[in-house]
């Protein structure tokens, strides 16, 4: 079972609940036993500060992922971590590259948690490892690839 922890700090269009619940679930099946995570939804100004102080980025990003990391015997809960959307530049991508909406949301939380579970695209092995995931997750939900030749969105998180 996943517990989300949804904050919302936006002024913004989000998402439902129940639809960000049910992408963070598709992404983490693979995890056997129960997971915390919180998903704060931010605009432009908390999520520029928070890329300035975590990254030395200044600028807001759309995803940021911050692993729990806390050694399992100092914890009495299965936290997995935090994801921090900055809602004005989701709503942002998805206009300029010409994406639904609800598909690129649904890409940056699965995203999202497939970082917090370790997995990275730093190296072109593990990011092609993880688009590979992310694609049949999303395949899974009708939306379209987004890393296909012909997909506007290639390279979601270019900046990491």
């Amino acid at each position: 079972m996943i517990e989300l922890d949804l904050q919302c700090a936006s002024d913004g269009a989000t998402p439902a609940a129940a639809d960000l619940q049910r992408w963070c679930e598709l992404a983490l099946r693979q995890r056997s036993g129960d997971s915390e995570l919180t998903i704060r939804l931010v605009d432009e100004a908390e999520g520029r500060e928070l890329n300035r102080t975590w990254r030395q980025k200044d600028y807001a990003t759309n995803v940021l992922s911050f692993p729990a990391d806390v050694p399992d015997e100092f914890l009495d809960i299965p936290l997995l971590g935090d994801l921090v959307i900055c809602v004005p530049v989701v709503e942002r991508e998805a206009a300029e590259q010409g994406k639904a909406l609800e598909a690129h949301w649904a890409h940056l939380v699965i995203h999202g948690c497939l970082h917090l579970l370790g997995y990275d695209h730093i190296e072109d092995a593990e990011a092609e490892e993880m688009e590979a995931l992310e694609r049949q997750l999303l395949a899974e939900l009708g939306h379209p690839d987004p890393y296909a030749e012909d997909s506007p969105e290639t390279g979601i998180c270019k900046d990491s």
